[in-house]
């Protein structure tokens, strides 16, 4: 196992490396650098690194199908070829991340392009929490000629608000910050509410940082749609056999380093938004409804279900 492997699983699970995209590319590329450094003598034990590299990546942030989707696709691509030789089995790895990475890049000027149009001049977003898909989506309405503002939560206890805020701010969006409990106060007085998604699961329901969910049913109740903003390939194939998507709990620290010994703290990092609450899914795929996700991943991504 190479330093490199160890490293960004250890990044990961910090957060040091934020945000579901950013996390699989961190994981691919790690991958990629265990490969060029293996001393591995056959494709056996090429293998078995590689599988082993990918054990850690995964345990590093139990909440990831977006990473899990992009390590298994570039191991598998090793695992069904007939190449032999070690040397050529890494170039594989090399070409196969290159592969994947273009394909997500392209995946997020599509659904940047598809998003973008549903921004109407004047308009008032809301969001929660920091996507790069989302702010992507939103600088592409800039860019469009768009004119609209943005409020945004501060997402304790990590402030991923703040990396949102400081971003539409360098777009030169008008932009409100507000605290979590604030959301009700000011649903009214926007037009839409765009999230990310760290996980899309077979019955369409979308894990997302906790708040989220609070937050769809303040829209619903509000009347204003709710989009969720995603790559597909956050779709967990492991939901369609029973298994519910993890919710990763963190240190309580995050929330209160001070706290009394004897006081239950706890920290789960993501909540679940059922899909009755999302308006639609805007993908590279177009704007979807949760209910026919599977569905659209059977068409996009047959390889998931393998």
């Amino acid at each position: 196992m190479t330093k490199s492997v160890r490293v960004t699983a250890e990044q990961i699970r910090k957060l040091q490396v934020q945000g579901a995209r950013n996390v699989a590319i961190a994981a691919i590329k790690a991958i990629q650098i265990q490969a060029e450094n293996t001393k591995a003598q056959t494709r056996k034990e090429f293998i078995a690194q590689l599988c082993e590299a990918r054990e850690l990546l995964f345990f590093a942030r139990e909440t990831e199908p977006l990473m899990r989707n992009a390590v298994r696709w570039v191991i598998t691509q090793v695992e069904d070829s007939d190449e032999r030789k070690v040397t050529e089995l890494c170039n594989l790895v090399s070409v196969s991340s290159g592969k994947f990475q273009k394909s997500l890049d392209a995946s997020k000027e599509r659904i940047a392009e598809i998003g973008a149009k549903r921004i109407r001049e004047g308009s008032v977003v809301f969001t929660h929490c920091h996507s790069s898909t989302v702010t992507h989506l939103l600088a592409k309405a800039k860019a469009d000629g768009k004119t609209f503002e943005v409020i945004c939560t501060e997402t304790r206890p990590a402030f991923q608000g703040r990396i949102t805020a400081k971003e539409m701010l360098q777009l030169g969006v008008k932009t409100t910050f507000i605290v979590d409990s604030a959301a009700r106060s000011f649903m009214h007085d926007v037009d839409m509410v765009i999230v990310g998604a760290d996980a899309i699961t077979s019955e369409g329901n979308v894990v997302n940082k906790i708040g989220s969910s609070t937050i769809a049913v303040l829209a619903h109740e509000a009347r204003k749609p709710f989009y969720v903003v995603s790559e597909l390939l956050k779709f967990d194939p492991a939901t369609l056999y029973g298994e519910y998507e993890k919710i990763e709990e963190r240190s309580r620290d995050e929330i209160w380093k001070e706290a009394p010994q004897e006081l239950n703290v706890r920290n789960p990092a993501f909540d679940v938004t059922p899909r009755d609450l999302i308006h639609g899914i805007i993908c590279e795929e177009g704007i979807v409804s949760p209910q026919s996700v599977a569905e659209v991943m059977h068409r996009a991504y047959p390889w998931v279900f393998e």
